[in-house]
């Protein structure tokens, strides 16, 4: 079923999206640690001092770690039709974001109600998105 609705083209739009916001987390965490600590997701939230005190290499590592899948992100969608990449960028985003899913939902306590909701919503949509780059694309006519 899903392969019918997955193009090439959705996935290589599907790629930019994550790269583009891994790459705008990334360089957040890694360039601006403490304040991304602090203030992340933003919009007057702040999820992570809830979790545990403040720790710069980690931080750090967190940012370069989504640096690098912005990278692979964006070679992916460089070839989108080269499948075999998509496919290997799709694993690495369900490798990484079902066990993150899996600990934010275990750890939803700490949160208020739009918050828990945010963070389910939005850690989802990361294995969903890895998810569909994981699915053949249907053919798409020539232009």
């Amino acid at each position: 079923m899903a392969g019918a609705l997955v193009t090439a083209t959705a996935q290589r739009v599907l790629l930019l999206v994550l790269a583009v916001v891994a790459a705008f987390i990334g360089g957040w965490a890694y360039f601006a640690a403490e304040g991304w600590y602090a203030t992340f997701p933003g919009l007057g939230m702040s999820w992570l001092p809830r979790l545990g005190p403040y720790n710069q290499h980690l931080v750090k590592d967190v940012g370069s770690f989504y640096l690098g899948f912005a990278a692979l992100s964006l070679a992916a969608a460089w070839r989108p039709r080269t499948t075999a990449l998509v496919a290997a960028t799709g694993l690495a985003w369900v490798v990484f974001s079902v066990p993150h899913l899996v600990y934010h939902v275990q750890h939803l306590d700490m949160y208020d109600g739009v918050d828990r909701v945010l963070n389910v919503v939005s850690l989802s949509a990361f294995v969903v998105a890895g998810a569909l780059l994981l699915v053949r694309p249907r053919p798409e006519p020539d232009r």
